[in-house]
C-alpha cells in the first residue's frame, strides 16, 4: 500500500489534469490517493473515474484555506471521506472561491494599469477546469518559467508580496469553522503541514472542535516537526497523514508518491 493524501490538480492551483495526475500516480506505484484541491470538491468524481482505470483508490478530499484569527496566521485544514454532497463544506467554501476570483480579477487590472501584457481571456484559459483564477495562473501568463526558478520567485515577490501592486489578500474562513463543516458532512478533519505554517499551538482548540488527525509527512517538515506531530497525535489520540503536496509546475519539484502517509493508523480514512 502506497498512500498519497495530498495532491492538487487543475481544479484549483495545480498545473496537471486529473488524467495526468492518475497516470503519474500509477507509474509511481501509488495505490491510494486523495485529490485535495483548495476549497473545491469539483474534481473528485473525475478523479475517482480516472482512478478506477489505474486501479487507484481515490479518497474524497479537500484543503480548506483557513485562518487563525487569534494568532493572525494562515491555517490549512484537510478534509477526507465526507458526504458526497458536502453541503456544509460547499456553504463555507463557495463564497471563499468567489472572493479569490474577484481578487484575482483586481490583480489582473492592476497589472494592466502598470503596462504588463496580460489579458483576462488568457488567464482564464490557464485556470481551465477550476473556473477560479489563482495567482499561479496569472504568473503563468506573465512568465513561462517554473515556480522554483529565481526569475519566477523574484517576479512573484515583487508583484504579490510587500508593497507589490498585486499584494492584496482575501479574507479566509475561520479554521474552527472549517473543521466543524467537515465534521458536519461526516468527514475526517486533519490539520495540514503545521510545521510549514507554524500552527502547532492551535491544535488543542481544533481538537475541541472535532479535529481527527495531523499531517506528519510533508516535504516542508523537519524531523523536529515530525516529532512534534507524533507527540501531539499521541497526546490527543489523533491519526497521522502525509502526502506530496503535488502542484505540478506550480509547486516544488516533487513527484506524486515521493511523500506518503504513515499507513498503520489510516484505517478509518481508507
Amino acid at each position: 500500500m502506497k498512500v498519497d493524501l495530498h495532491v492538487h490538480s487543475h481544479y484549483s492551483d495545480g498545473s496537471c489534469s486529473v488524467e495526468e495526475v492518475m497516470e503519474m500516480a500509477s507509474k509511481n506505484g501509488v495505490t491510494h490517493l486523495s485529490l485535495v484541491d483548495h476549497d473545491t470538491i469539483d474534481g473528485i468524481q473525475a478523479a475517482q473515474i480516472e482512478g478506477e482505470k489505474h486501479d487507484i483508490t481515490v479518497i474524497p478530499g479537500i484543503e480548506i484555506s483557513a485562518y487563525d484569527f487569534i494568532r493572525n496566521r494562515k491555517v490549512h485544514i484537510l478534509g477526507y471521506q465526507f458526504d458526497k454532497e458536502a453541503t456544509h463544506i460547499r456553504e463555507l467554501c463557495d463564497p471563499l472561491l468567489k472572493r479569490r476570483h474577484e481578487n484575482s480579477l483586481w490583480q489582473i487590472e492592476q497589472l494592466q494599469k502598470h503596462d504588463y501584457t496580460i489579458q483576462f481571456e488568457e488567464v482564464a484559459k490557464k485556470a481551465g477546469m477550476s473556473g477560479i483564477i489563482y495567482k499561479q495562473h496569472i504568473m503563468h501568463c506573465l512568465l513561462d518559467h517554473h515556480f522554483t526558478t529565481p526569475l519566477y520567485q523574484e517576479l512573484y515577490q515583487t508583484l504579490f508580496k510587500g508593497d507589490g501592486i498585486c499584494a492584496r489578500d482575501i479574507e479566509y474562513v475561520d479554521a474552527v469553522a472549517a473543521v466543524r463543516a467537515i465534521k458536519a458532512d461526516n468527514g475526517y478533519a486533519v490539520l495540514a503541514h503545521p510545521g510549514q505554517l507554524n500552527s502547532f499551538d492551535f491544535i488543542p482548540e481544533l481538537v475541541e472542535n472535532g479535529l481527527d488527525g495531523i499531517e506528519c509527512n510533508h516535504f516542508d517538515h523537519s524531523k523536529e516537526d515530525c516529532d512534534r506531530v507524533e507527540q501531539y497525535a499521541k497526546t490527543y489520540g489523533l491519526f497521522m497523514t502525509g502526502g506530496s503536496d503535488f502542484h505540478g509546475d506550480y509547486g516544488k519539484p516533487i513527484a506524486i508518491g515521493d511523500v506518503v502517509s504513515p499507513v498503520p493508523n489510516l484505517e478509518t480514512v481508507l
